[in-house]
C-alpha cells in the first residue's frame, strides 16, 4: 500500500479494542504478553472490517496514553504487525493498516451459476428471486402491444424512453422530491448507471469513499475502473453508519465520490435513519464529495409496520451532491436490467453525452415493460409478491441457521435480501470452499471487503425458503465441521481464521 487513505485516533482505536467480544488471546489461564494480546486485537479489527485497511494508526506513544500501557508495548505490537504483514510504516508518514503479501482471500464478486449448471447444489451467491409471475409475463406483453411506433424509429434513447423518464420523475415526486424527467437517466441496470457515474467523476487513481462491508459487484466494478478505494467501517451488528467514521474520512482523504446503500444495506440488512443520512449528506457537501446512493433495496421493506426515511436525495434539494440510482432487479427481477439515475440536470446530460461512447442506451422493449407496470399497478402488486416470497424465505432460514449453527452470529434485519453472518471464529473463505465440496454456495466475507476484510463472516440471501433453507443450513453445518477439523488442529492460535 503506497500511503494511507484514512486515519484512526487513539481513542477510537482503544474504544474498538475494548468493544471486542473475547479479548485477545482466549480466555485460557495462560495469557499471552500484553503486546501479543494488542496485536491480535489490532489484527482482528482489521480482519473483521471494524480498521479499514490502509488507516493511519496513532502514534506509539499516543496509543500508549490511552490504552495506559507502555510506550514499549505498543511499539512492539506494531513490529509484531509489521512482521506479519498487518502494518505498514514508513519514516515520516507514520504507519498504516495492511493484509499480508500475497493474501489469496478472494475480493471479487461471486457469479450466479447457470441453472443447468446447479445440479443438486444450493446457490446461496447471489441475493436474487425467481421472477413474480404472472406480472413478468403480463409486462412483456403489455410492451409489445406498446412497441410498433416506437419501431417506426432508430430505436436509440440515451436518456431512456421519455414516457418511462416522465413516470421515474412522477415516483420521486410523489414521495416527496420534486422531479422533473430532465433529471431521470434509464440506464441498464444498476451496475451500468453507477459504471457511467464513476466513468465520469472518478478518473483512474481517484479515490472513492465505501462502506466496510459493501457490494463485491460494485467494488470490483470500482477496481476494475482503477479507482483506489476507502472503506468506511460500519457500526456493529444493524446500527449502521458512524458519522464520525465518515465525517474523517471524507475530510481527510478528500474522495472524489462516496458510495452507499443508505436502504436495506448489502450485505448487512441496516436501514439508515433520517439523522445519518442528513449528516451523511452534510458531510459530504462539506468535503465535496459527490455522494452516490445506491437505492435498488429501498422497496423491500419486509415488515408492515417499517416507517421509511425520506431519501438520501431528499436532504439535497438542489440537487448538487446527491446522485441517486434506483433498478428494477431487486424489487422486480434481476433479468429485467433496467436502472436509472436521478441527479442534477447538468449531471444528466453530461451523463448521456458520456454514453455515446459506452452502450448508446438501453433496450426498448424492456423499458416499455417496466412502464407498463408502473402504470398499470403491476409494480406495486409484483412487490408485494417478492415482500412476501422475501419474508417466508428469511424466516425460514433464520430458523434454520440458527438451529444448525447455533454459535453463528446475526441481527435479523427488517428488509433487504441479505444476512451477514459472524463465523463463530471459522474462515469464511474455507467454509465458502469446502461448502461447495458438500453442495451449498455460499460467498465469503472479504468478498465484500477491501483488501481481505471480513474474513469471519459469510453472507447468507434469502432467496430459498422451506425444505430447500433447511437442507442448506445442514450443508453449512457440515461444512463448518470440515474446517473445524482442518482449522489450526493443534495449533495455539487465538483465531482460527487468522491461521
Amino acid at each position: 500500500m503506497a500511503q494511507w487513505t484514512s486515519a484512526m485516533g487513539s481513542t477510537q482505536l482503544a474504544r474498538l479494542l475494548a468493544s471486542q467480544q473475547t479479548p485477545p488471546g482466549g480466555t485460557g489461564a495462560r495469557r499471552p504478553p500484553a503486546y501479543r494480546a494488542l496485536a491480535d486485537g489490532i489484527r482482528l479489527l482489521v480482519l473483521e472490517g471494524r480498521v479499514p485497511v490502509a488507516a493511519r494508526l496513532p502514534a506509539e506513544r499516543e496509543l500508549a496514553v490511552a490504552l495506559a500501557v507502555s510506550r514499549t508495548t505498543v511499539a512492539a505490537a506494531y513490529e509484531a504487525l509489521r512482521t506479519e504483514g498487518f502494518l505498514e510504516s514508513r519514516r515520516g508518514a507514520g504507519s498504516w493498516t495492511a493484509v499480508p503479501a500475497g493474501n489469496p482471500l478472494p475480493a471479487r464478486g461471486l457469479e450466479p451459476l447457470p441453472p443447468e449448471a446447479l445440479g443438486s447444489m444450493i446457490d446461496l451467491g447471489c441475493a436474487a428471486l425467481p421472477a413474480p409471475e404472472p406480472w413478468l409475463t403480463r409486462s412483456v406483453q403489455g410492451a409489445l402491444e406498446a412497441l410498433p411506433p416506437y419501431a417506426h424509429t432508430h430505436g436509440d434513447y440515451p436518456a431512456g424512453l421519455p414516457a418511462l423518464r416522465e413516470m421515474l420523475a412522477e415516483r420521486y415526486t410523489a414521495r416527496g422530491i420534486p422531479t422533473m424527467p430532465e433529471q431521470i437517466m434509464v440506464t441498464t441496470g444498476a451496475m451500468g448507471a453507477i459504471d457511467a457515474i464513476c466513468h465520469l467523476f472518478a478518473g483512474r487513481g481517484e479515490r472513492i469513499a465505501v462502506e466496510s462491508p459493501s457490494y463485491a459487484n460494485i467494488l470490483q466494478l470500482m477496481r476494475e475502473a482503477g479507482a483506489r478505494l476507502v472503506p468506511v467501517a460500519m457500526a456493529e451488528g444493524l446500527a449502521g453508519w458512524d458519522m464520525d467514521r465518515w465525517r474523517q474520512v471524507l475530510r481527510d482523504a478528500a474522495p472524489r465520490l462516496a458510495y452507499v446503500v443508505a436502504d436495506f444495506h448489502n450485505p448487512t440488512g441496516a436501514l439508515a435513519s433520517e439523522d445519518q443520512r442528513r449528516q451523511l449528506v452534510e458531510a459530504a457537501r462539506s468535503a465535496g464529495t459527490v455522494l452516490v446512493v445506491d437505492e435498488t433495496m429501498s422497496e423491500l421493506g419486509l415488515e408492515p409496520d417499517l416507517a421509511m426515511p425520506r431519501p438520501v436525495c431528499g436532504f439535497d434539494p438542489a440537487g448538487s451532491t446527491v446522485i441517486t440510482v434506483g433498478s428494477a432487479s431487486k424489487a422486480f427481477w434481476a433479468g429485467m436490467r433496467i436502472g436509472w439515475v436521478r441527479a442534477a440536470p447538468d449531471v444528466i446530460r453530461s451523463l448521456v453525452a458520456a454514453r455515446a461512447y459506452a452502450d448508446l442506451g438501453t433496450p426498448v422493449l424492456e423499458q416499455l415493460a417496466v412502464n407498463w407496470l408502473l402504470n398499470t399497478g403491476g409494480w406495486e402488486a409484483a412487490v408485494d409478491v417478492r415482500r412476501e416470497q422475501a419474508r417466508e424465505n428469511r424466516d425460514a432460514l433464520v430458523t434454520a441457521v440458527r438451529r444448525e449453527l447455533p454459535g453463528w452470529e446475526f441481527e435479523v434485519p427488517r428488509g433487504g435480501l441479505t444476512l451477514w453472518v459472524r463465523t463463530g471464529g471459522l474462515s469464511g473463505s474455507r467454509l465458502a470452499e469446502v461448502g461447495e465440496r458438500v453442495g451449498v454456495r455460499v460467498p465469503s466475507g472479504p468478498r465484500f471487503g477491501v483488501d481481505g476484510a471480513f474474513e469471519g463472516y459469510v453472507r447468507l440471501p434469502f432467496t430459498v425458503g422451506g425444505a430447500v433453507a433447511e437442507e442448506a443450513a445442514v450443508r453449512l453445518a457440515a461444512a463448518a465441521r470440515l474446517v473445524e477439523r482442518g482449522a489450526g488442529a493443534g495449533a495455539e492460535v487465538a483465531h482460527p481464521f487468522v491461521a
